[in-house]
């Protein structure tokens, strides 16, 4: 375990883009990340998991510190469900088919989402009608300040919308080092109601899917859609979708009435960030190095040499012509550092 100078941090981002470390470390157990807050408590703290959920726009004038805790197990199982606890630098999608390969369910539609186990809590990371807090059983997190250990329930996390508490009370405060998923062992509750699953399904003749042909599905979708990070940098979808009042939403449906929607609540609906992007002609659309996928308008891209500033840049232009054009104002869902 050593701390490093000047640390590039293009391979640990997903946008693939440089950016340098004050200083850097990895730790790899909880004894290491103790000590390294114990022996820095004056030192400004940047922690890194995945790199999959942040647009770096300058180097980071800290210690960052990059949690990578491995392993996985059942550590407690009745004849309906199983407890699965996953190390927090564990890579999510491996650790989805590690599931579907012991026969779980709960998290087959959430395949192919890149980043690391650790840190989807702290979204609530979600796809194809599904997020994190319908599995999610508990988390292991440590105090930076003190260094203690604290378990925080489902009921804790204060679980909404690409929301959690570790984004707000609990935000700089706390290092997830684990979390804890109660996941089906029968009577699986398979969810094909989004329209590209069920198409996906019909497609290959598949009428009664197990997990697997799920997974495989929502694999194959995002691989169709969503550019491999190793191959073409990126953070997923760069903007959540916005939540809008039924009463607000109407008088802009008024104007489009070919606007897409989906109902959340009696009161909301949520409108996907992608079809507008499209419909404002930025899909496929290249400014330079930076730009929006030519197959998913929600990916922005960086085509090799794009500094985070110019996806910034690309981002807030997005957001603005967004505004103008519809009146609705999308956020961006990555970290922008």
């Amino acid at each position: 375990m050593e701390i490093q100078s000047n640390f590039s941090l293009k391979k640990y981002n997903t946008f693939g883009l440089e950016a340098k470390a004050k200083q850097f470390v990895a730790v790899h157990n909880t004894a290491e990340l103790q000590l390294i807050l114990e022996q820095n408590k004056s030192e400004k703290k940047f922690i890194l998991g995945g790199g999959s959920n942040m647009l770096l726009t300058k180097d980071i004038d800290a210690l960052v510190i990059h949690v990578d805790l491995k392993g996985k197990k059942i550590i407690k199982e009745d004849d309906y469900f199983a407890w699965v606890e996953s190390q927090a630098g564990e890579n999510w999608h491996e650790f989805v088919i590690y599931t579907i390969d012991q026969n779980l369910g709960g998290l087959e539609n959430m395949s192919l989402i890149p980043g690391n186990v650790g840190t989807t809590p702290v979204q609530n990371i979600g796809a194809y009608g599904t997020e994190i807090k319908d599995t999610f059983d508990s988390c292991e997190a440590m105090n930076i300040e003190n260094q203690e250990m604290r378990t925080f329930t489902k009921a804790e996390c204060h679980f909404g919308y690409r929301e959690s508490v570790f984004k707000h009370e609990a935000k700089d405060q706390y290092i997830i080092t684990s979390v804890v998923f109660k996941l089906t062992k029968r009577n699986h509750k398979i969810n094909t109601s989004y329209g590209d699953i069920t198409a996906e399904l019909a497609k290959n003749n598949i009428t009664n899917p197990t997990l697997k042909e799920v997974s495989n599905a929502v694999i194959a979708i995002r691989q169709s859609k969503l550019p491999d990070p190793k191959e073409l940098g990126n953070s997923g979808s760069f903007f959540k979708n916005p939540i809008l009042l039924k009463s607000d939403f109407e008088k802009i449906h008024q104007k489009f009435p070919e606007m897409k929607f989906y109902e959340v609540s009696e009161t909301e609906v949520k409108v996907p960030s992608g079809w507008l992007i499209e419909q404002a002609g930025f899909k496929g659309k290249r400014f330079g190095d930076a730009g929006i996928h030519k197959n998913q308008a929600l990916v922005l891209v960086n085509y090799g040499n794009a500094t985070g500033k110019e996806i910034l840049d690309v981002s807030k232009n997005i957001q603005v012509t967004i505004f103008k054009t519809f009146g609705i104002h999308i956020e961006a869902e990555v970290n922008v550092i």
